[in-house]
């Protein structure tokens, strides 16, 4: 009964992924079965832990975030739990050998996130490691199945490929962190008067980490090369999306890729891997 359990628990953070994102539910099922579920559980989890911070606010965020973080590492140690979505993360944490550094930093950003704060360049690499680019490693351990000479090699890549989803959310999020929750993630950039010279160099920085990521794209095992190409083709969409803005309207629009884009992006990618190499 044990294995229903971890498999039910298992199935809930699928559902988290599938209600909260098309994007990533698309990506994770054209990875190798095998790998579709551990990184289901991934999301779920730092979907969840996102959630306190970003919506809650009827509610005490700090003891919410407290009692997640308690809950995490008992789980991950004890190696069980009655939340499903940490008893799903422990079992990736633990089978993958995820490091609790990564979980450290993840959890940390999110504390970051409670409190209203100008962030300086060494506040702002911090958050975005601890939000983002840990998360891309974590997924890179599950796609290198213990294979640390892979990992070595593709990590700062998968650090490239989170710090670039990450920074894409800050611009195509501006009217709700700026706006409703009064956050200014960018350091130094003074939003009520964005010009189209600082938005150029915030996309040169973005596009930077897209071509950073790209490379390590192509040497992940084809077992999940497609599923992580298949999001970084998503995001780019949506950051070209976010390119063709005025600096002077970001603040009034969120940016999306429609459904039916997200479907032709999906079969564009299936035919490009079934009759070449990426």
């Amino acid at each position: 009964m044990k294995q229903l359990f971890d498999q039910t628990t298992l199935d809930c953070s699928k559902l988290i992924t599938e209600r909260y994102s098309t994007s990533f539910t698309l990506g994770i099922k054209t990875l190798e079965k095998k790998f579709r579920l551990p990184i289901y559980a991934v999301y779920g989890f730092v979907r969840y832990a996102d959630e306190i911070v970003d919506t809650f606010y009827e509610f005490d965020q700090k003891y919410l975030l407290e009692r997640f973080i308690k809950d995490t590492y008992e789980a991950i140690e004890t190696g069980i739990s009655m939340n499903p979505v940490l008893h799903s993360f422990q079992l990736i944490v633990n089978k993958y050998h995820i490091e609790h550094e990564l979980i450290n930093a993840f959890l940390h950003s999110m504390e970051m996130d409670l409190y209203r704060q100008e962030y300086t360049d060494e506040k702002y690499q911090e958050y975005i490691y601890g939000s983002a680019e840990v998360v891309g490693l974590m997924c890179l351990r599950v796609f290198c199945e213990g294979d640390t000479t892979m990992f070595d090699q593709l990590k700062n890549g998968a650090r490239s490929l989170g710090a670039a989803f990450q920074k894409v959310n800050f611009l195509r999020d501006l009217k709700s962190d700026y706006v409703d929750r009064g956050r200014v993630y960018f350091p130094g950039v003074d939003f009520a008067k964005f010009t189209k010279e600082c938005k150029c160099q915030i996309e040169a920085d973005i596009q930077a980490d897209f071509d950073a990521a790209y490379v390590a794209i192509k040497q992940l095992p084809r077992s999940s090369r497609m599923g992580v190409y298949l999001a970084y083709v998503y995001y780019l969409t949506l950051f070209n999306k976010i390119k063709e803005i005025p600096a002077t309207r970001i603040q009034e629009v969120r940016i999306r890729v429609p459904d039916f884009q997200k479907m032709t992006l999906l079969a564009k990618t299936y035919v490009r891997f079934q009759f070449s190499e990426l």
